[in-house]
């Protein structure tokens, strides 16, 4: 890799961290690329992105973006995933770190905001972005669903009332 495609990296990373709002530092010593395939294919599932590269040229992308403290992880075989949501790369890495014991989570950052590795836990046990918008939908419907039950249940009541009345009449 020349100098100009070194350069040309460097900006296309800083450009993408200054986009992303979490990244996640992970160790992948071991993987195989099955395994590094299927990785990359969950995260893109999930709408977030990993990439391998250099750690001179990723510390060079992260001077100037609120992820610039993430520049004292990068020692070893690192890689970074990172989405626009706040949870869906921690929630991928985690996930498939508990499952293979080759891929280790060194740390990451939510914003300007620097996490350990119990960080990056904890915010992969909270619910993605579109689950919280689907329990705020849900929230705002329930009184109206509410509302509608308790305006039609006393109809409800007077047209059985009417109906007992009217097969007592028809015994009679």
């Amino acid at each position: 890799m020349d100098r100009a495609q070194k350069e040309l990296l460097v900006a296309d990373l800083n450009k993408t961290f200054q986009g992303v709002t979490l990244v996640v530092v992970t160790h992948q010593t071991g993987l195989t690329v099955a395994e590094v395939t299927d990785l990359r294919r969950r995260i893109r599932a999930a709408g977030a992105s990993f990439k391998v590269s250099k750690n001179r040229l990723t510390r060079r992308a992260l001077e100037g973006t609120k992820f610039q403290a993430l520049q004292s992880l990068l020692i070893g075989p690192t890689a970074m995933a990172y989405s626009s949501d706040p949870v869906a790369a921690a929630k991928i890495c985690v996930e498939f770190a508990n499952k293979n014991d080759k891929l280790t989570i060194i740390g990451g950052a939510l914003g300007e905001q620097v996490l350990d590795v119990e960080g990056v836990k904890a915010l992969a046990k909270l619910p993605s972005l579109d689950e919280l918008r689907g329990k705020l939908v849900g929230l705002l419907q329930a009184p109206a669903v509410k509302l509608a039950g308790v305006t039609q249940a006393p109809a409800g009541q007077l047209a059985r009332v009417f109906s007992a009345y009217g097969s007592q009449n028809e015994a009679a």
